[in-house]
C-alpha cells in the first residue's frame, strides 16, 4: 500500500506537499499515456512518471526529469518499473520472402485483472490503454499515434468470457 503521510517535495525550485491518496485520486480519471521507457503504478495502470507528476503539480515535463519523477512517486510508495524492449523475432538464416511467422507474446489473466469490465487495446502482451467504452480507446490510440494487435472488453466473470452470458 503506498505511503499516506504527506512529503514535502522540491521539483522546479518549487515545493510540493504530495500524499499518495491524493495522487491516487488526481490521476482516476486520467488515461495513461504511451509507455516509452519507465512507469510508476498508480491505481493498478502504468503511467509515464512524467505525465503524474506534471497533472499533479501543473509544471511542464521539461522543468524535472524521468528519473526525478520516478524517485518521488516511489519514495511516496508507488511501485515502479521499465517496460521490457521487444524486438521482433527472425528466425536465423531466414530470408525477406522465407521468414518465420513470429508468435507475440498476450497479456496474461494477471496483467488483464485490474481491467475487468473495459475495453482495452493491446500490443504484444502489453495493455495499451483501458477505458470503459470502446470510443475512448480508439481515441486514445489516435490521438497517441498507437497501433493496438487487438481490442477487447475484458469480460467480468467466466458466463462472459464464454459467451453463455449477456454483455
Amino acid at each position: 500500500m503506498p505511503e499516506t503521510s504527506p512529503k514535502t517535495v522540491t521539483i522546479a525550485k518549487r515545493r510540493f506537499e504530495l500524499r499518495a491518496d491524493r495522487v491516487e485520486r488526481a490521476l482516476r480519471q486520467a488515461l495513461p499515456e504511451p509507455i516509452k521507457s519507465h512507469y510508476v503504478v498508480i491505481g493498478q495502470r502504468r503511467y509515464p512518471p512524467k505525465q503524474a507528476i506534471s497533472l499533479l503539480t501543473g509544471l511542464d515535463r521539461a522543468d524535472f526529469t524521468t528519473h526525478q519523477a520516478r524517485r518521488i512517486l516511489t519514495g511516496l510508495g508507488f511501485p515502479a518499473g521499465r517496460r521490457s524492449g521487444q524486438a521482433e523475432a527472425k528466425a536465423p538464416g531466414s530470408s525477406r520472402r522465407h521468414r518465420t511467422p513470429a508468435v507475440r507474446p498476450r497479456p496474461s489473466a494477471e496483467t488483464l485483472e485490474p481491467f475487468v469490465g473495459q475495453w482495452v487495446a493491446t500490443k504484444d502482451a502489453d495493455v495499451l490503454v483501458a477505458a470503459p467504452d470502446p470510443r475512448t480507446v480508439v481515441g486514445w490510440l489516435a490521438e497517441h499515434h498507437q497501433q493496438a494487435d487487438s481490442m477487447f472488453r475484458v469480460p467480468s466473470d467466466e458466463l462472459q468470457a464464454s459467451g453463455a452470458a449477456p454483455w
